[in-house]
């Protein structure tokens, strides 16, 4: 099984290896994602040179069906997040 990296694992990389605090590394991860949580509610992409971008898509109201019993229903208006890897990470991943 792959191990999973939290929040707690980059605050401890940022305590290890730049000498913050716990406390400030928490801070710092803490701002970051609000600000690229902020960018995205207002419908702004988010892009991380030599890591991925990340974009917000309004998805427009349209018919479903649950496939167990056929029944129809709306599905609402909504907004996704699509990622992208950026050509790097691609690369870092397929070993070129």
């Amino acid at each position: 099984m792959t191990k999973t990296v939290t929040r707690a694992d980059i605050a401890d990389a940022l305590y290890r290896e730049l000498g913050f605090s716990h406390a400030e590394s928490f801070k710092l991860i803490d701002q970051v994602l609000q600000n690229m949580i902020d960018a995205l509610g207002r419908g702004e992409e988010v892009k991380l040179s030599k890591f991925a971008s990340f974009i917000p898509h309004a998805k427009t109201e349209r018919m479903g069906r649950n496939p167990k019993t056929g029944d129809k229903h709306v599905i609402a208006p909504r907004t996704v997040i699509s990622f992208k890897a950026s050509n790097s990470l691609k690369a870092l991943l397929l070993g070129k």
